[in-house]
């Protein structure tokens, strides 16, 4: 189990790194506009708008996260054995039993999110409840409480609001650019360093988002074949989570409520791709393949 535990500790060290590099990030873009026209108060903006989403990614971006997904409480005398079943499952794991939305989507799939376990959160699509039977929807419970119990959840959720600040910001800077609404005042920006400055500044801006979605592929796809193998270590039936999985793979439309910022956290990508066997397609997946999934699934020795 140390690998376990190490996986833990690094995601909370990734999850701190994220935050520290979205700082700098910021800063450096704040510092390279005040040069470039010549306005002070921009790095100073930028400071303060960067630690104000640093804070509010840390604490709100589980009901940013919800929100996106049009995720619903939902109450016990409703979905009694869905609550048995997530009541047992965070007994056997050892955590606080999460609190459970409902998605109005007929695409079977789920996800976890939250800060740590006193607030944590289980998200599942109607299509889920629907399609999969007890044993089914046990194996994906038990996924989503493992991430729940790994600390993915944090680490994913802030992923979601970071990610989607630089987009938005860096279009903003172009588009004003571009428009005209940003004068260049700088005496020095025809020197070499200027020009320099002013080259590599652009370049910048215009590869955020690419910058950001990298970052956001970043966030390990191994972390999806640990919450299986933990998943299947607390049910001690693998049989469950790959029908689930078998189940969820074969459906054949998109998820409606899904969207590119929050697609990484489900238990199987929403959007239906054409040709997962793509080295492209692999390399800028939010997900490992649903086979190289199951195929680990089953080398699981119990």
């Amino acid at each position: 189990m140390s690998n376990l535990y190490q996986q833990i500790s690094s995601n909370n060290r990734k999850t701190y790194f994220l935050i520290f590099s979205f700082l700098i990030l910021f800063i450096i873009l704040g510092w390279f506009l005040s040069y470039l026209f010549q306005t002070p108060g921009l790095l100073i903006i930028a400071v303060i708008f960067s630690v104000l989403m640093s804070f509010l990614s840390y604490w709100y971006s589980d009901k940013i996260v919800l929100k996106l997904t049009k995720a619903q409480p939902i109450k016990k005398d409703d979905f009694r054995e869905l609550f048995n079943i997530v009541e047992n499952l965070s007994i056997a794991s050892g955590i606080q039993s999460p609190k459970i939305y409902l998605m109005q989507e007929e695409q079977p799939n789920a996800f976890a999110t939250g800060r740590d376990e006193k607030n944590s959160v289980i998200a599942v699509t109607t299509g889920l409840l629907k399609l999969l039977d007890k044993n089914e929807i046990e194996g994906v419970i038990s996924h989503e409480l493992s991430h729940i119990k790994n600390r993915d959840i944090l680490l994913s959720a802030v992923v979601v609001v970071l990610v989607g600040v630089i987009v938005v910001v860096s279009d903003l800077v172009i588009r004003l650019t571009f428009w005209g609404g940003l004068k260049n005042k700088n005496s020095d920006s025809r020197s070499s360093i200027g020009v320099l400055l002013t080259i590599i500044g652009f370049l910048f801006i215009i590869l955020s988002p690419i910058l950001a979605k990298i970052i956001q592929f970043a966030v390990s796809r191994k972390r999806e074949f640990l919450a299986d193998s933990s998943a299947v270590l607390l049910t001690r039936y693998p049989e469950g989570l790959i029908n689930a999985l078998e189940k969820i793979n074969n459906y054949p439309h998109s998820a409606k409520i899904a969207n590119n910022a929050v697609a990484h956290l489900f238990i199987a990508n929403p959007f239906r791709r054409q040709n997962d066997k793509n080295f492209l397609v692999k390399l800028f997946s939010t997900h490992p393949s649903i086979e190289e999934r199951i195929t680990k699934l089953r080398e699981i020795i119990i």
